[in-house]
């Protein structure tokens, strides 16, 4: 079983969500994507651990920006995807579209989504129903094209689309009310969103953040996943 806890970084600026997995069966921990080094030791200290591993999505220095001193701090090893290994500074362990990373008995599939980088992965824990976005899949929207096309991001969403529609997704970043505003605008017959922002009001009111929410829910309110073709999705 996999306990997910967060840390809230760059407040106020860029919203980043880190996030402490630890498997309860070995003890074993990971970060992803570790964006700034003393909140997210606090909060180490605060559930009393030492993670192992230092999981990266993508390259990006608001997800990697804590790499090397928490991987010195904790004598962890960095993971990330192979395709990234010259750009990630001190990543130890590659990893390829189509492996399983194990955290402990927790079983993470490696999902490649190119589109807001190149390279740019998802863990995908199916026995825990949880799943890992970066910057590909927000609340009501997804990244920008940094570096792939249009295509790929389809593509990649395609991937996330096809997944269970129980499984609960965990964002790169708190973006969820200022993407409401396009989400109704694109669709404002659609009495999901309404529900969607209920529930990410008594979410906030209640833990502190949005999330998770479920891709079932997800699909029924984002309008990058209603797309159904590239053109369509290229018009939003």
């Amino acid at each position: 079983m996999l306990k997910i806890d967060y840390v809230l970084c760059r407040p106020g600026v860029m919203d980043n969500y880190s996030y402490i997995l630890t498997d309860t069966a070995t003890g074993i921990s990971a970060i992803i994507d570790p964006s700034e080094v003393t909140p997210i030791i606090k909060k180490c200290e605060e559930l009393d651990i030492k993670p192992q591993y230092i999981l990266n999505t993508h390259h990006h220095f608001d997800h990697t920006d804590g790499n090397i001193e928490l991987s010195q701090k904790y004598n962890a090893q960095i993971v990330c995807n192979e395709a990234d290994k010259h750009r990630i500074e001190g990543a130890t362990i590659f990893i390829k579209d189509g492996e399983e990373f194990a955290l402990g008995e927790s079983k993470a599939k490696i999902i490649d989504v190119s589109g807001h980088t190149q390279g740019h992965i998802l863990y995908y824990f199916a026995k825990d129903k949880a799943l890992f976005t970066g910057d590909t899949l927000f609340n009501l929207c997804i990244g920008g094209l940094f570096e792939g096309t249009a295509k790929q991001m389809f593509e990649s969403l395609t991937k996330i689309k096809s997944l269970p529609d129980d499984t609960l997704f965990y964002p790169g970043h708190e973006y969820t009310f200022h993407a409401a505003n396009f989400a109704y605008h694109y669709n404002q017959a659609n009495e999901n969103i309404i529900k969607y922002l209920t529930k990410a009001k008594s979410n906030l009111a209640t833990t502190g953040h949005v999330f998770p929410f479920t891709l079932g829910e997800e699909k029924l309110c984002n309008p990058y996943l209603q797309a159904t073709t590239l053109e369509e999705f290229t018009h939003l």
